[in-house]
C-alpha cells in the first residue's frame, strides 16, 4: 500500500509490523538523494493515538487513521538516528522511540550499511543523506516541527545535518563516487561487458529541523584515544575487521577512506544557529571522554539567544543502549518545551 503523500521516487513499499497482535508502526523504504533504499518505521505519538477514533494506546491504528495513508497536520515529528552499529529494530532503539513517542510521533530508520537498508556504511559521511530523507518523510507525514535525535554516530549525522550546507557536500560527495562507478563502468564496457546500473543524484536542499538533540557524539574525526575507539577503528579499517562487522555486527562498511574528509561535527555546529541544540554527553562514556562535548559547546557557543545547553549526566554510558528512559523524557520535555516551529 502506497501513500498518496509519498511520491513513487520517495517510496518503494510500505507495509505493517505487528506488536502485541495489531499494528504497531508503518515500515516504508525510502530513496536517498543519491540512490540508496533505506528503511523506515513511523509510529504514531500517544496523543495521536489517543485522539483517533478506535485508537488504542498500544500504537494498533484504528479506522479512519490518518496514518494508514491520509495526510493531516499534526503537530511534532522526533526523528531518532541511532548509532553505528545500530538498526530500527534493534531493542535500544525500539525503547527510545517508545518514550518518545510520548512526546511527538516517532520516525526510525536504519543507516545505510544497517538493518535491512541498503549500501555501506560511510561511518557518518553521506549518512546524512539517510537522516535527510527520514525528515523529508516526516514533513510529507504532515508534522508541523520536526526535530531529530541522534546518538552516538547519530549525533554526528543530525549535527551535520543541522549545519545544512554539508547535505550539498555529501551529495558532491556521492557525485564523484558515481563518477568514479561510471568510469570503471565504461572501461569494462570496452571489453564487452555490460556495466551496471549506479544510482543518480540530483540537485537537492536539505530538509529543514526546528531542533537539534546530539547524544554521546565525537566532536571529531579519527579519534583514537579510548579502548573502544581503537577497536571500532579496527573495524572499520582492516580488511578482518569489516568481515566481524558485515557478519557479526550486521553492519556492511564500505572499504575505501573518506574523499574527501567530511565537515567534523566540531566544525558543523557554529552553522546550526538559530536552531536550538542540545548537547547531552555522560561523564561515564568508555568511547568519547568529555573533552568533546565540551568542545563541541564552545564551538555553538554557550552565551546569547543561539547559545546551544549542554547537559553532561552523572553515570550515563554511551549512546542508546545506555541511555535510561528518565533521560529520554527530559530529552522529550526539552523538545516540547518552547522550541518553534521554524
Amino acid at each position: 500500500m502506497e501513500s498518496p503523500a509519498e511520491p513513487r521516487d520517495q517510496q518503494k513499499r510500505v507495509a505493517p509490523i505487528t506488536s502485541g497482535g495489531g499494528n504497531a508502526a508503518r515500515l516504508t523504504t525510502l530513496l536517498t538523494a543519491d540512490g540508496i533504499a533505506i528503511e523506515a518505521e513511523h509510529r504514531l505519538s500517544d496523543a495521536e493515538i489517543a485522539d483517533e477514533h478506535g485508537g488504542r494506546r498500544d500504537g494498533t491504528q484504528g479506522a479512519g487513521s490518518a496514518g494508514a495513508g491520509g495526510y493531516r497536520e499534526r503537530e511534532s515529528a522526533i526523528v531518532v538516528a541511532h548509532g553505528f552499529t545500530g538498526a530500527l529494530e534493534r531493542p535500544a532503539v525500539r525503547r527510545a522511540a517508545r518514550v518518545l513517542a510520548g512526546y511527538g510521533g516517532v520516525v526510525t530508520f536504519s543507516f545505510r550499511g544497517h538493518g535491512r537498508s541498503g549500501g555501506l556504511s560511510t561511518v557518518g559521511d553521506l549518512e546524512v543523506l539517510d537522516l535527510d530523507a527520514a525528515v523529508a518523510w516526516a514533513r510529507r507525514l504532515g508534522y508541523r516541527r520536526v526535530v531529530t535525535v541522534g546518538f552516538s554516530m547519530g549525533g554526528s549525522v543530525v549535527l551535520r545535518h543541522a549545519a545544512g550546507t554539508t547535505v550539498h557536500a555529501a551529495v558532491r560527495s556521492a557525485e564523484r563516487a558515481s563518477a568514479r562507478v561510471r568510469e570503471r563502468a565504461a572501461a569494462t564496457a570496452v571489453n564487452g561487458v555490460r556495466p551496471a546500473r549506479d544510482g543518480r543524484t540530483t540537485a537537492h536542499s536539505p530538509a529543514h529541523v526546528d531542533a537539534v538533540v546530539s547524544v554521546s557524539s565525537p566532536a571529531r574525526w579519527y579519534y583514537r584515544g579510548t579502548a573502544p575507539m581503537r577497536r571500532v577503528h579496527w573495524a572499520i579499517t582492516r580488511p578482518a575487521g569489516r568481515l566481524v562487522s558485515r557478519y557479526g555486527l550486521k553492519t556492511r562498511i564500505r572499504p575505501s577512506d573518506w574523499d574527501p574528509v567530511p565537515l567534523s561535527p566540531v566544525e558543523a555546529v557554529p552553522l546550526i544557529a538559530p536552531t536550538p541544540l542540545l548537547i547531552v554527553h555522560g561523564d561515564q562514556d568508555g568511547y568519547f571522554p568529555l573533552d568533546h562535548p565540551l568542545s563541541l559547546a564552545a564551538a555553538a557557543g554557550t552565551e546569547g539567544d543561539n547559545a546551544a545547553e549542554l547537559w553532561i549526566e552523572p553515570g550515563f554510558g554511551h549512546a542508546e543502549n545506555a541511555a535510561r528512559d528518565a533521560l529520554l523524557r527530559r530529552i522529550g520535555d526539552w523538545l516540547t518545551s518552547g522550541v518553534p516551529a521554524r
